[in-house]
């Protein structure tokens, strides 16, 4: 072969490279996109998720799919997403349970939150609020605890998520309270045993919380971070009502199996970027008391190595072991 042959090669394969590239961007999506959520249908993320995908849907022509896939932390799906084709349809939207919090909560994970994702963007941050049945006998958080001490194992909490887990075990270890826990599936099961007698108490998203709260089937003793929540006004701080130190909050975002092309992460970036901003994606945030926060991939990337050595911190504090 000539060398002038094989730089006519050269020239065509970076041409049809090229040609494939700028296609891949034009032309996504040009099919639905499925969105898994790792948690249960009705969770916060799952509610976000379908406030995404309806923008995205409007702005798109393109159905996006809501798969919920729930259990083992998040795990489930979190592994279904690593191993779908990465070809920007499958979006796992999700939160810092799977990408921050379970390599600290499990001695092994049937996927990597570094390697076999490609980050696409943040999507919103927020705090969770404490609630006991509506007929508890503990009317503020001071009550709880000096109930729990009086009555150390005798009282439970559930959690449906790693959020709710750690936000749980923070309250026992700097209360100095001995609290059973109890895990479930997804915050919304853990709800539905709350008001059923099974537990006595959980610290859950504001979207789950405050249906029940309104409704009257659950009190509110107190909010998980340093800012009280704007749905939630007249409900303390659990530090403001002497837990002291207590700050806890989550976050979500949006990956993408490792190895999607870059064009298609830009896209799905503009696009989340875009839905963040939505009125739909307005609604939940005003409702569940989140807000919206968008970022790059790349900053998104950095957001979650801060993070995971942060809730490292936290569980290791806790003194939660690895299971």
């Amino acid at each position: 072969m000539t060398s002038f042959t094989r730089r006519c090669l050269l020239v065509s394969s970076l041409g049809l490279a090229f040609a494939h590239t700028a296609f891949a961007q034009n032309d996504y999506p040009s099919k639905p996109i499925t969105f898994v959520v790792p948690f249960a249908a009705g969770s916060a993320t799952d509610q976000l998720a379908r406030a995404l995908g309806q923008s995205i849907t409007e702005k798109t022509k393109q159905p996006v799919v809501v798969e919920n896939k729930g259990g083992a932390s998040g795990m489930i799906a979190a592994q279904a997403v690593a191993k779908a084709p990465a070809d920007g349809y499958t979006v796992l939207i999700t939160t810092n349970t799977t990408h921050a919090a379970n390599e600290h909560l499990y001695k092994k994970l049937a996927y990597d939150p570094v390697k076999d994702f490609a980050p696409l963007s943040g999507l919103g941050k927020g705090g969770q609020v404490l609630v006991v049945p509506a007929g508890a006998p503990y009317k503020s958080v001071g009550e709880l605890v000096a109930f729990a001490k009086a009555n150390p194992g005798k009282l439970s909490f559930g959690s449906g998520s790693s959020s709710s887990r750690v936000a749980g075990e923070m309250l026992k270890q700097l209360a100095g309270v001995d609290i059973l826990h109890v895990p479930y599936k997804s915050n919304p099961l853990a709800i539905t045993d709350l008001l059923g007698g099974q537990i006595n108490l959980m610290i859950t998203d504001v979207s789950t919380g405050v249906p029940q709260i309104k409704a009257g089937k659950l009190r509110a003793l107190g909010y998980s971070t340093q800012k009280r929540s704007a749905q939630l006004p007249d409900v303390p701080t659990i530090a403001e009502a002497g837990v002291k130190g207590y700050d806890m909050g989550y976050w979500f975002a949006a990956y993408a199996p490792a190895n999607t092309p870059a064009p298609v992460v830009a896209k799905l970036n503009q696009l989340l970027n875009s839905a963040v901003a939505s009125a739909a994606a307005k609604s939940f945030f005003d409702m569940s008391g989140s807000e919206p926060w968008t970022t790059t991939p790349a900053e998104l990337a950095q957001f979650q190595s801060a993070e995971t050595k942060k809730w490292g911190q936290v569980i290791k504090a806790a003194g939660i072991t690895p299971e």
